[in-house]
């Protein structure tokens, strides 16, 4: 036998070439399958993600906390009430009250809305006011007073925000130092303070 025939024989055949070529592509087409179907499962996960990001983005801000609850006769209609937190009361026209008090060594600067500007605000229609404190103290105020006397409802002493234990958060303030008439128990006991509800009758 020659040599050329020997490599012939010792030489794959063509069949087999194809078969060992055909593996080599399978092995290499089910490793580029695997890496895109799991290319394609990281990419699917992504917008999963940004989606409940977006969900705990898009839920209500938390309502701020209602500090004056007025209801009764007011403009929207018997049986209606409104609820009043402090950005509302703060957003209003706000006043400085600088006066002697019965209830602090030295006079003090009480800052807020007049009463008549909330009055205004909720449409209230009556001709007196049940006020009624976090206490349950309960004092009637004529409406009349708002805008005869101009009294504020204080949101701040001082520049600061009124503590709980310091008579706040809203307290009914007359400018006492104004008409020697406020300087009396009617006047002072319609300053009511730690305020939280106003009936509009």
């Amino acid at each position: 036998m020659t040599m050329r025939a020997r490599t012939l024989l010792a030489s794959p055949c063509p069949a087999s070439v194809k078969r060992s070529r055909g593996r080599r592509l399978w092995r290499k087409f089910a490793a580029l399958s695997l890496l895109t179907a799991s290319l394609t499962a990281w990419g699917q996960n992504v917008p999963l993600a940004v989606k409940a990001s977006s969900a705990v983005d898009s839920k209500p801000a938390v309502k701020a906390p209602t500090v004056l609850t007025i209801s009764g006769a007011l403009k929207a209609g018997a049986g209606k009430t409104v609820q009043l937190d402090l950005a509302q009361l703060s957003a209003l026209p706000q006043q400085q009250l600088h006066t002697q008090t019965p209830w602090y060594p030295a006079p003090r600067t009480f800052s807020g809305p007049l009463l008549q500007d909330v009055l205004k605000l909720v449409g209230a229609q009556g001709q007196t006011l049940e006020a009624r404190a976090i206490n349950d103290y309960k004092v009637s105020i004529p409406v009349s007073d708002a805008a005869r006397f101009k009294p504020v409802l204080a949101l701040q002493i001082d520049g600061k925000p009124i503590a709980l234990r310091d008579k706040g958060p809203l307290f009914i303030v007359y400018p006492y130092d104004s008409d020697p008439q406020l300087r009396s128990s009617v006047y002072y006991s319609r300053s009511i303070w730690q305020l939280k509800a106003l009936e509009v009758r």
